[in-house]
This record gives C-alpha cells, structure tokens and sequence, in this order.
C-alpha cells in the first residue's frame, strides 16, 4: 500500500471516530445532554402542639397543660413528631397551598382520640394547636388510680408511698401533669378486691384505673389445686375490668411480678408465668392495655435485688414496676399492637 493511500484511510477512520466519542462521553456509557434544570420548589415548616383537650370543648384553655408526645403530625407530603413535655411538633416540608393538619392514629397512645383534621394555608398560618380527647366522662383529668393489694399499697418501700412517686415523676415531665395515687387492700385476694371496685372508683373518680390483683390467689387452695387457668382471678380481673369501664375510667392490667426465688416456694414462679399467660388473653379480650411488669422484672437480671421479702418489691423493684407502668399509659398503639416492649431501663439509669 502506498503511503498516500494509508495516509487517507487514517483521516477517514478518524472522521468516524469523532462523532461516536462526541455521544458516548469517551466510552464511559451513555449521558443526556447538559441543561439547565428546573426552578427547585420551596418548602415550609409550621409548629404544631398536640394538646389533651380536657373538657372537649375544642381550644387551649390556660389550665388545659398536658401535651402528648411522640404523635406523628402530617401536613401534605410533611411530617414530624411531638417532643416530650412540650407536644411540640416542627413538621418540614410542606409545599406552598391549602392542606389539612392530621395526625398519624397508631402514634397516640391508647385510648386518646383525635379531634378531626385542621385547615390551613402555607405559607400564612402560625402555629397550630391540635386537640385530643379521653373518653373519661365526668372523672378526674390526669388522675391515676392504683389498684390491687399489698403491692399496690406500698408494702415494703422505705417511704411507704411503693410505686406511686416513682410513676408520678416519669409521667408528670412527659406529659406536663399526673397525680398518681392508690387504693391497695393488704392481703385481699383478686375476688375480694371485685367485690369493692365500684365503691372504690366512686370515692376516687380517676381518670386511669392501674389493675395489678392475683399475686395473694396462689395462696388460695383452689388456686394451686386446680391451677391458673381454673383459678378464680381471671373471672374477678375481668369483673373489675368491666366496673372500671362503666365507670369511664381507662384500665390497664399488670401482669403480677416474679416472686424472690430465693425465698419463694419452688414453683411459684412457674405458677406465675402461667397465670400471666392467661392475664394476657384476659388484656386482649377486653381491648385494654398491659403493663408488662412480670418481663420488666426479669430484665433487670438479678430477681433477689428487686425485693425485700418473698413478694414485697424493695426501691429497687417499685421503680422498676413504675417503669413498666409508665410504658404502657405512653407507648403508641402501634407499638403496643406490635408487641414491641422497651427493657433497657435499669435503676438510677
């Protein structure tokens, strides 16, 4: 081949080269044309504060001070979720026009009730107060009543006062309010505590009714013959279930504490891990939450360290009951349907 002739091939090769790196970027795949892109689209933030509407009428009263935390606030395509103690919720991105305030129902706790979607138009609302309810008739707003026997009495805490101001100050800072107090029956049994429940809700009116009854049956003979689930305590949690909800009140049932396996009878603990089975069954046809007191117990490690008897909780082991109180009045629903629990908490932790 003549050099004139290579010559010309060479040139030609290179003009049909050109085009293809001018598309293909060099070999490195495919890309589209440069341009400029589209205008980006602003977003805004608006406040919102989810309240306990306490006499239903609608609007923040001056002494209306409980605020729910841990609610999911949407507003259009934003979102964003209420903090302890103040219910504050700061929801971003939200686009420019007319929405509606709502909240996520599975993030309240139970039995709070949302009031119905709110109107606003961004930007040019403030902030927003968003009301919830309690379903308690004409009893005391933010009152938590203690029910059961010895344990609930206090029986065996050095001030006497058992789990009460331990729950009192967990609930009080998140939420903004809680009086905590107690009606326990040293020594009764669940059947004998039913026989009483509707007198004891009229002297107290509380908003909350804190059921934790059954530690006193596995003395019964019939209780330990026939076993748990022959046992009379389902029957009584279930008539003090029902007074509780004639009254208005909101139950929550415990599930009974371990009992010191260093002191307690063999088996006993068994006895109770059946017991609270059928407690379970008990909370789930009723529609009523459950204080996982037993499980909260046992994640603390050591049982001995909890109590000051056989069955009596020592400081210890009332902050620890309050805890698994404190859990069950303020977790969402949908962690509650889930089953999901919480049992990192340890004392002075």
């Amino acid at each position: 081949m003549s050099d004139t002739l290579e010559l010309i091939l060479r040139r030609s090769s290179l003009v049909l080269l050109l085009p293809l790196l001018a598309c293909g970027g060099g070999g490195g795949g495919g890309s589209s044309p440069g341009g400029p892109s589209g205008p980006s689209v602003p977003t805004h933030t608006l406040p919102v504060t989810v309240y306990y509407d306490e006499n239903g009428n609608g609007r923040l009263d001056a002494v209306e001070g409980v605020r729910v935390p841990g609610v999911q606030v949407l507003v259009g395509v934003g979102s964003g979720t209420t903090g302890p103690g103040t219910g504050r919720a700061t929801v971003t991105g939200i686009l420019e026009g007319s929405h509606s305030v709502t909240l996520r129902p599975e993030s309240l706790p139970a039995y709070f009730q949302a009031a119905e979607p709110i109107p606003v138009q961004i930007p040019g609302s403030g902030e927003v107060f968003y009301p919830v309810a309690l379903p308690i008739g004409n009893n005391n707003p933010n009152r938590y009543l203690g029910y059961g026997d010895s344990i609930t009495d206090g029986e065996g805490s050095t001030d006497g006062n058992g789990y009460t101001l331990y729950l009192q100050n967990r609930l009080g800072p998140h939420l903004g309010r809680a009086e905590v107090q107690e009606w326990g029956r040293p020594g009764d049994s669940s059947i004998e505590n039913a026989e009483v429940a509707t007198k004891t809700l009229r002297w107290f009116d509380p908003a909350y009714t804190l059921i934790l009854l059954g530690t006193n049956d596995w003395h019964d003979s019939r209780c330990q013959d026939q076993g748990p689930l022959d046992c009379f305590t389902i029957e009584a949690l279930r008539s003090i279930i029902l007074d509780v909800k004639n009254h208005q009140s909101l139950p929550i049932l415990g599930t009974l504490p371990p009992v010191n396996p260093a002191l307690a009878p063999s088996g006993r603990n068994d006895w109770v891990d059946e017991m609270n089975g059928a407690i379970r069954n008990l909370a789930r046809e009723q529609g009523v939450p459950v204080a996982e007191i037993n499980a909260m117990f046992k994640a603390q490690g050591s049982l001995p360290p909890l109590f000051v008897d056989d069955v009596h909780p020592s400081d210890l082991g009332y902050d620890v009951l309050a805890q698994a109180w404190f859990e069950a009045i303020t977790r969402s629903r949908s962690a509650a349907s889930s089953g999901r629990r919480s049992f990192g908490f340890s004392f002075g932790g």
